[in-house]
This record gives C-alpha cells, sequence and structure tokens, in this order.
C-alpha cells in the first residue's frame, strides 16, 4: 500500500485533478489510498467569510458562499460533463454542502461570536467538497475510487483549530474503513486536515499545513510502504527558490535533516507531516504534480551524509531573553519556564542557556504578552522583536569545526544574536535581523554551494 497527498495546488481546477487521476491510476497495482486538500485558496476564502460573518457583514459572507459555489460547480462540470447523471449527482452534493454553509454563516453573523468550533465546522467544507470531486473524477477517469468521511477516520482530541490525533484510535479506524476497501481493490480517497473528536464525532482540524501530516497519519496506521506528497515543486531543494533562484533539488534526505527544514522555513512539508512515517521507517517522496516523472525527493532514513544538506529561513521571529540569577544551581527553574509555554500552547524554535539566562525564540507571537507577564515572575525578561532565523543543516555539521566557521565566515559582517547548534548535531541555527534572512540565506548557499550539484 501506499499513501498519496494531493495538495491544493495540486487538485486546484478540472485539469489539476485530471492529472492527479492519471498519477493514482498509474499506482493501482501499489494499493494507493488518497488524500486531497481543499482547492487551492478555498481554505482562505472559508476562513475570510466565518470572520466576516462574525462581524455581521453577511452580505458579504454570502456572496462569497456562492463564489465558492459557482467554482466547484464549474469544476464538475468540466470534469464530469454538463448534464451527465454523474454531473447532476455530484453538483446536487456539492450545493447541498454549500447550502449548510451559508446556514452556517447566517448563524455567524446571528451569534456575533467565531469560536474555534464553529471554524472549525466551516473550515472542513473545503476537504469535504474537494475529496467529493475527486472521487467523481477519478471513476470517470476509470480509478475504482470510493470517498471516504476523514472525519470517520481521523480522530481526534478536542482542541479545536489545532486538534492532536490520537494515533491508536486512527488505526483502528483505518482497519475497519480502508484496509477491507484496498482489498477489493478499491481507492480510498480522503480530505486531509479535518476529523472529529473521539466519541462525539464533532468536527476538528489538525491547523494549517495538517492535510500532510494527515497523509502520514495514515500511512503509519496501515503501515505503507510509501507516503507520496504531491505538491507544486519539484521537491524539497537547497534553499527556498524565491530566495535563492539556483537552489537545487536534493535527491535524496534524512528524515532528521528534513523534519529540521520543515520547522525551519521550508514551505514543501508540514513539520510535523514526518514524525509518524519516522517512527515506522516509511519512506516520504516529495513530487510534483505538473511534472510527474521527475525523481523528486527521497526522504528515509539511509541518506547520504552531507556537511550541509540545505540552508533554510524565517522571518517574522521573537527573542525572548529571561535571566535570574536564581537559575545558578537552582533545580526546576527551566521546568517552570517551558511549562509558562505550554500552558500558552506557544512552541519554542531555538534555545541557548548561560548559568544565569535563557534566550529562546518564538513564531507565533499570539500569546507572547501573556507569556512575558507569566516569565516576570522568574526573573528580568526582555523581548527583541522582528528578528529572523537562518539554519544551515547537515547531517556532518558537527563532525569538525569546519562547516561552522565557515557558515560564521559567511555571514561577516551580519549580526547574529544568538547561535545554537541542535542536540543532534544536524543544525546550526542563527538569529539575525529580519531584514538580514533573505541576504545571509543567499551569503550561505553561496559559500556552501556554490556551482557544485547539492
Amino acid at each position: 500500500m501506499i499513501v498519496l497527498k494531493f495538495g491544493g495546488t495540486s487538485v486546484a481546477d478540472a485539469e489539476a485533478i485530471e492529472r492527479a487521476g492519471r498519477i493514482v491510476a498509474s499506482r493501482l497495482d501499489r494499493g494507493p489510498i488518497v488524500v486531497v486538500s481543499a482547492l487551492s485558496g478555498v481554505t482562505n476564502a472559508l476562513l475570510a467569510l466565518a470572520e466576516q460573518a462574525a462581524k455581521g457583514h453577511l452580505i458579504g459572507a454570502l456572496r462569497a458562499v456562492e463564489g465558492l459555489r459557482e467554482r466547484h460547480l464549474a469544476q464538475a462540470e468540466l470534469l464530469l460533463g454538463a448534464g451527465t447523471d454523474e454531473c447532476n449527482e455530484t453538483s446536487a452534493e456539492l450545493s447541498a454542502m454549500i447550502d449548510e454553509l451559508a446556514h452556517l454563516a447566517e448563524a455567524l453573523a446571528t451569534l456575533g461570536d467565531l469560536t474555534p468550533r464553529s471554524l472549525d465546522a466551516i473550515a472542513a467544507i473545503g476537504e469535504k467538497m474537494s475529496s467529493l470531486l475527486c472521487v467523481a473524477a477519478f471513476c470517470k477517469q476509470g480509478v475504482p475510487a470510493v470517498h471516504v468521511d476523514s472525519c470517520d477516520v481521523m480522530i481526534t482530541d478536542a482542541a479545536h483549530t489545532r486538534a492532536e490525533p490520537l494515533p491508536d484510535e486512527i488505526s483502528a479506524a483505518c482497519r475497519t474503513a480502508l484496509l477491507p476497501l484496498v482489498r477489493k481493490k478499491k481507492v480510498p480517497v480522503m480530505g486531509g486536515f479535518i476529523g472529529s473528536v473521539k466519541d462525539t464525532g464533532v468536527i476538528t482540524t489538525l491547523g494549517r499545513g495538517g492535510g500532510d501530516y494527515s497523509a502520514s497519519l495514515f500511512g503509519a496506521a496501515v503501515k505503507a510502504d510509501a507516503i507520496e506528497i504531491w505538491t507544486d515543486v519539484d521537491g524539497m531543494l537547497t534553499a527556498d527558490p524565491r530566495v535563492v533562484p539556483d537552489a537545487r533539488l536534493i535527491a535524496q534526505i534524512a528524515f532528521e535533516e528534513a523534519s529540521e527544514l520543515a520547522s525551519f522555513g521550508a514551505k514543501v512539508l508540514h513539520p510535523n507531516t514526518i514524525a509518524p512515517a519516522v517512527r515506522l521507517g516509511i519512506p516520504v517522496y516529495v513530487l510534483n504534480s505538473r511534472r510527474p516523472e521527475g525523481a523528486g525527493t527521497k526522504i528515509t532514513f539511509d541518506a547520504p551524509k552531507r556537511a550541509v544538506s540545505a540552508i533554510a529561513g524565517k522571518n517574522n521571529v521573537s527573542l525572548v531573553k529571561v535571566g535570574s540569577p536564581r537559575m545558578l544551581l537552582t533545580e526546576g527553574f527551566l521546568r517552570a519556564l517551558f511549562e509558562i509555554f505550554e500552558r500558552n500552547r506557544t512552541s519554542v524554535d531555538v534555545v541557548a542557556t548561560s548559568e544565569v539566562s535563557v534566550s529562546l525564540t518564538v513564531d507565533d507571537a499570539s500569546r507572547l504578552e501573556a507569556i512575558l507577564s507569566d516569565l516576570r515572575e522568574l526573573g528580568d525578561v526582555s523581548v527583541e522583536r522582528a528578528r529572523g532565523i537562518v539554519a544551515v543543516v547537515g547531517g556532518a555539521i558537527s563532525e569538525g569545526g569546519e562547516t561552522m566557521a565557515r557558515a560564521l565566515a559567511a555571514l561577516g559582517g551580519v549580526h547574529v544574536h544568538m547561535l545554537s547548534l541542535s542536540a543532534t548535531g544536524i543544525n546550526l541555527t542563527m538569529v539575525v535581523d529580519d531584514d538580514q534572512v533573505k541576504p545571509a540565506m543567499q551569503r550561505l548557499h553561496a559559500a556552501f554551494f556554490g556551482g557544485a550539484n547539492a
């Protein structure tokens, strides 16, 4: 079995969905399970109209609802043929979902309160519609596709808008809902990103980028032979090509390196995508749905070990510094510090410590004021905003000092506010001024890759 995940750009319209169908058809002998995102841009549109409705702007919200109806019905006609039974049936189901969306918008306008639970109910509609559309299109192409409601398989806790999946429950649901279909040579097709609360069945979402995470969780649950992430780029590159135009394709990369790149700015993968596959050693392939003949990038355990595999960057980071003489020889200080971030559901990216101070970075500043207030109980606190991160990632960075020296030499003249080598020794991270992230990445890429192949 294999799991194929098609991102929003890979199911953006009728042409893209037909390409996806051809890719699935080429893998029928491998027992494919398909996970799809909402059509490109739809999730953003859903979230925007939800906010609009909650603010009382119902006419604008309903206009957006009708725009989504027109878009999906138009693609159904292109895929299935206007007036055909298949098109009429699919269009009726899509219209029913859009009608539900309109009712939700009206309810929000009446209540004037956009709760996480109602936001999930609205955001989930994008994947529900795209998966339904893809099933109909795939069937017309000769693929024996069967729609499976992700809410029946992706079982989560009740943390709406970023629910935590429950792997044991997901595995049990996959054995019941997916494996019998695969054994019958059927192709299950599901929306990613969405699930439901254990026991109650209330709709949840995994957060942005959760579609890739869904695919990896399903792959782990069925012990797939491989997970293929189909997107609009050729694979993982040595840097973001929007920043470094001569970035090169990485043919093979280690799980640990890929995970670091995802966490520190690489846009190809959601940071959590790899974790479920890592536990079982399932290889993950990143492929371009517009060029399916390409080799893409293979993410696995036994990748070649390089001093540097890629350069990554991240903007809009806050650097928090906590200093306290009480840290010296005090047990439990760091635990108390990190519990503050845990209570505020805010993850920490980079950490550096000394005997009496801790420096760390966060990229989600939505709860930063509350965090700073709590941290002041531990010591003196300062925050530096408008910072960014550049990271040099490679399996052999820590083997000798040459790579680190070369990285710092490449950044000569750039103010480095903080420096950290990861515990695994594969990620050298530097905090710089936000406006220096792009030039720093370019200089680092030139220093380590120059004109050589990656």
